[in-house]
């Protein structure tokens, strides 16, 4: 049996064990699984190696993207360029090696919600691991950013920094935090919406709910929206990739 599986902390809004078992199912690969694994820390990351030693890649998701690093053989160029881990691969001679796919599902996917010659800016919410997977793929695009949280590092920018002239300057927002994930649909990052307009373009890592309440308010002003379901297959099957280049 070769085991796949993702880490996180709370994982009732993933897709990823359906994704990967439909996979599976296409591909007729019956002795593949994907399970999901809870971990109330990264520190239990060991003793469910253990548990599981057929174990032959794992997806990593909040809030463990960057603590992971420390239980790694090494880091791949993606991960490094990055600074975050979202996928994990095993080698035969038992290294864990981290890589980033991340941000190429963000790039790829963005690339497709944008219009032709886009050459505005863009505000990416949260400073978290897909964040900065986000940042990496920007920069590739050649799209200036600013990051803004609730208690910025840098040259960030606070919530409070979001003034009319701010968000009038940048039409594309993103949202990598967490806010408005199932369960907690009615949550979302606190930007001004009375600002957002139909120049807007508002892209949310989120994929469940389908339309969060962050792409709601942007739709109903009549700006673009678009969730993280594409990114997650583009990432899933680079990570797919990653998993099966030795087979």
């Amino acid at each position: 049996m070769r085991e796949f599986g993702l880490i996180g902390r709370t994982l009732r809004h993933s897709f990823s064990q359906t994704y990967f078992t439909q996979k599976f199912h296409n591909l007729d690969l019956a002795d593949h699984q994907y399970e999901l694994f809870e971990l109330g820390t990264i520190e239990e990351l060991p003793a469910l190696l253990n548990e599981h030693p057929n174990l032959c890649g794992l997806n990593v998701t909040i809030p463990y993207k960057e603590k992971v690093w420390p239980f790694l053989t090494r880091v791949a160029p993606s991960a490094a360029r990055v600074g975050a881990i979202n996928t994990i691969e095993f080698t035969q001679d038992g290294y864990l090696i981290g890589h980033n796919t991340d941000m190429v599902g963000f790039r790829d996917s963005v690339k497709t919600f944008l219009p032709p010659g886009f050459t505005g800016r863009a505000l990416v919410l949260g400073s978290g691991g897909g964040s900065k997977a986000v940042e990496v793929a920007l920069r590739d695009l050649e799209i200036g950013y600013w990051v803004v949280s609730r208690n910025p590092l840098g040259q960030g920018l606070t919530y409070d920094d979001l003034t009319p002239e701010v968000m009038r300057e940048h039409p594309l927002i993103i949202n990598t935090t967490p806010l408005g994930t199932f369960p907690d649909e009615h949550e979302c990052p606190p930007i001004p919406y009375d600002t957002l307009t139909s120049q807007h373009y508002l892209y949310d890592l989120i994929y469940n709910p389908r339309e969060t309440e962050f792409m709601k308010r942007g739709l109903a002003v009549g700006a673009q929206a678009k969730n993280g379901f594409e990114m997650l297959c583009i990432q899933a099957e680079e990570a797919w990739k990653i998993w099966n280049t030795k087979l």
